[in-house]
């Protein structure tokens, strides 16, 4: 392996994101990873949206004269192997800013919607169409797992990010096993049984739906024409 692991995760305030990230970050420390994570401030649809990113590299690939990679600090566009969304229309946004490609990216996210301002303002109907929004992160993403993981960590009395935490472990872009997964929010030490079920609630519907769909990879859309 010539290069790390970049994961993007987009999530509104007050959602755990960053709570998600570190989870990401001591999960690949305990299985041989060298982590960095940064968060970039930005203004979503609802403002306080903020974008963490991490770089990891696996300790066992460093080139015998010791020297470290040199990590990004910010994604870039084409350049992200999974992007995880905690509603449906941050993952429209993180697909129109180019982070997620049909040749690498792996793409999680919450199917919820969670109204914005000019949705909530417009005279007529503004609520934008979420199935749209699914349908291009079909086409769009190598894999998709979309599923509603706020009613699904609801239903565990617990929060989105252990729901998004399970589906990552399922989805098997990090090569970490469940258990290893499980074990960060253990040692987190904060509603962990309430944590972990809903991260195994999470896991298991998106396993449900590899099954129910076939596939989940989806074959890279065809090149625009020039």
């Amino acid at each position: 392996m010539s290069r790390a692991l970049r994961i993007v995760i987009g999530a509104l305030g007050g959602e755990g994101g960053g709570v998600l990230a570190q989870w990401i970050a001591d999960t690949a420390q305990r299985e041989g990873y060298l982590t960095q994570t940064t968060s970039v401030p930005g203004v979503a649809q609802r403002t306080g949206a903020t974008i963490y990113y991490l770089d990891l590299f696996p300790r066992d690939a460093l080139a015998g004269d010791g020297a470290y990679p040199v990590m990004s600090m910010f994604p870039s566009p084409g350049d992200v192997d999974l992007v995880i969304c905690s509603e449906i229309v941050e993952a429209g946004r993180l697909i129109q800013r180019g982070f997620v490609t049909p040749d690498r990216t792996t793409l999680i996210a919450s199917t919820h919607r969670t109204y914005g301002i000019a949705e909530k303002e417009a005279l007529g109907n503004g609520i934008i169409d979420k199935d749209a929004i699914i349908t291009v992160a079909r086409e769009r993403a190598q894999q998709f797992i979309g599923i509603d993981m706020q009613a699904t960590a609801a239903a565990h009395q617990s929060v989105i990010n252990a729901a998004l935490f399970g589906a990552l472990a399922e989805a098997g872009t990090l090569p970490f096993p469940r258990e290893s997964f499980e074990e960060t929010i253990r040692l987190g030490g904060i509603a962990v049984a309430s944590n972990l079920d809903a991260f195994g609630a999470s896991f298991d519907l998106a396993a449900a739906q590899q099954r129910a769909s076939g596939v989940q990879v989806v074959e890279p859309a065809a090149a625009d024409p020039v």
